[in-house]
């Protein structure tokens, strides 16, 4: 067989399993938002059905032949001047050697568990009841475990390596470790230097509400719509937990709304919007192919967090957001003031959920998540035991304890949901963010006066050329290398935190 057919063969049964994918965006996405709760064990067959026909179409021998007669499997390079192409390939078979270690029934009752749990942790959630959501999440575990264990032997990489690599090519354990230990030796004294710097100043004045759904919905509207989302191929829709989803031309952007505090949506609205914005500028000429998609959760994070941290709290951001605001909400008084927005969007105080923490205590959420989900992953922690090492670690980490498991372990979807080795790539995100902004500063000056008139094309033009088309044409070391002339570098996180809370 010739490369090129082999390799049109490929590109046509990647292109159906992409498909799929997108199938399963929507409804995980319908789920989530609008299912009636008496759905879900439809749902969870649909979903089921469709996970297993996507691992069988994914982990055809075909496919394996194919491969081979491509010269992937051998890991030759080819020198023939179609990047493009070769890095789909290599894309292709490592899709494929993740998916063919784990058996087709493992994949079927795991999506069947996921779905179950996620179902559960709603109302536990809602109840503070952690010990209802027991049952579910021990099977959840389970799984995901046995998942872990296969990847590991077909891999070669740790259990929780394995499951990391899905989510983040390439990364590792141990160089994450080094990098969450500079930052949790790091954090705290600086924490201590930031409340003592916040103490010398006013404190900000909290605008005063009730924020009517309605009005924040319709701010969130335009300023989605200024960052440049596409309401033609997209939604906004309320979900328990925030998240970016659909597919790759419908995407599904979710928030939640409180009444009291606009701030939170608000920003929850902004960060999926940077999510959506990546994936609305990935190469549409390779979509549904494994090269067009997303290069992995940290650059995705990054995106998300770049626009939420770096650009909407910052002064340019409220200078044109801060009049918009007032109007929505018919806003009066010094509370409403550029100085006073900005003291409050920027302003470092310890707390317990995640979604809500600012820039300086968010990595402390993070490592803590990762430190308990490697335990729990490698046999260390049952989850019998997880909201007491959750209190424990939160305590030494923030000086906090959680009144309840709602503040604490049963804040989040990821782990009921399945999603084990996603949390590193959040502060992975966030310093990639602040060295991707830097670098976008240097290289166009219009940046942020354009920001400060609600004209964002010169940011996103900069992004979508140097990140969201780029799709996963090289490793992400390599990408940021590209885009800003440096691997990823934890001294450029550092000196925007410096100068944004200390300046």
């Amino acid at each position: 067989m010739s490369y090129s057919t082999a390799y049109d063969d490929l590109a046509a049964r990647f292109h159906r399993i992409g498909v799929i994918e997108d199938a399963l965006g929507i409804l995980h996405w319908d789920q989530a938002t609008m299912m009636p709760e008496g759905s879900a064990p439809a749902r969870a067959e649909q979903v089921a059905t469709l996970s297993v026909l996507r691992h069988e179409l994914l982990t055809a021998p075909e496919i394996g032949d194919l491969l081979a007669a491509s010269g992937e499997t051998a890991g030759e390079a080819r020198d023939d001047g179609n990047n493009w192409q070769n890095a789909n390939l290599r894309e292709m078979h490592r899709t494929y050697l993740h998916a063919t270690a784990v058996p087709g029934d493992l994949v079927d009752a795991r999506s069947r568990a996921n779905a179950a749990c996620e179902l559960t942790w709603r109302s536990a959630r809602a109840d503070n009841d952690y010990q209802s959501l027991l049952p579910s999440l021990q099977e959840v575990l389970a799984l995901t475990r046995e998942v872990a264990a296969a990847k590991s032997s077909a891999l070669g990489l740790s259990p929780y390596d394995a499951l990391l690599d899905t989510y983040e090519p390439g990364a590792r354990s141990t160089a994450i470790d080094t990098i969450f230990a500079d930052l949790a030796a790091f954090l705290p004294d600086f924490l201590q230097r930031v409340l003592d710097h916040q103490r010398g100043r006013p404190g900000p004045v909290t605008p005063q509400g009730p924020f009517p759904v309605e009005r924040q919905r319709a701010l969130g509207r335009q300023l989605m719509r200024a960052v440049g989302f596409d309401f033609e191929r997209g939604r906004l829709d309320v979900s328990h937990h925030p998240f970016c989803g659909g597919s790759a031309g419908d995407i599904r952007i979710t928030t939640r709304y409180d009444e009291t505090d606009f701030t939170s949506s608000l920003m929850g609205v902004l960060h999926e919007t940077g999510h959506a914005m990546y994936e609305a500028g990935l190469p549409e000429a390779w979509r549904y192919q494994p090269v067009g998609g997303a290069l992995g959760m940290a650059i995705h994070e990054s995106q998300s967090l770049l626009i939420e941290m770096q650009v909407c709290r910052s002064r340019p951001f409220l200078v044109y957001a801060g009049p918009l605001m007032k109007k929505a909400f018919g806003g009066s008084g010094p509370a409403w003031d550029l100085e006073n927005l900005y003291r409050l969007y920027t302003r470092v105080e310890p707390g317990f959920i995640r979604v809500d923490a600012d820039e300086v205590t968010y990595p402390a959420h993070v490592i803590l998540r990762t430190r308990l989900e490697r335990l729990m992953i490698e046999g260390d922690l049952e989850v019998a035991d997880l909201p007491a090492a959750w209190n424990d670690g939160f305590a030494k980490l923030l000086g906090l304890t959680p009144p309840s498991d709602r503040e604490g372990c049963l804040q989040d979807l990821h782990w009921y949901d399945g999603a084990w080795g996603y949390f590193p790539t959040y502060t992975l995100g966030a310093m990639t963010a602040a060295q991707l902004f830097d670098a976008a500063k240097r290289a166009d000056p219009a940046i942020e006066p354009g920001i400060a008139k609600g004209d964002f094309k010169p940011l996103m033009g900069w992004l979508k050329t140097n990140i969201h088309s780029m799709g996963s044409l090289m490793p992400a070391k390599e990408l940021l290398i590209e885009a800003t002339g440096k691997p990823l570098d934890p001294e450029v996180f550092k000196a925007h935190l410096k100068a944004r809370y200390l300046g």
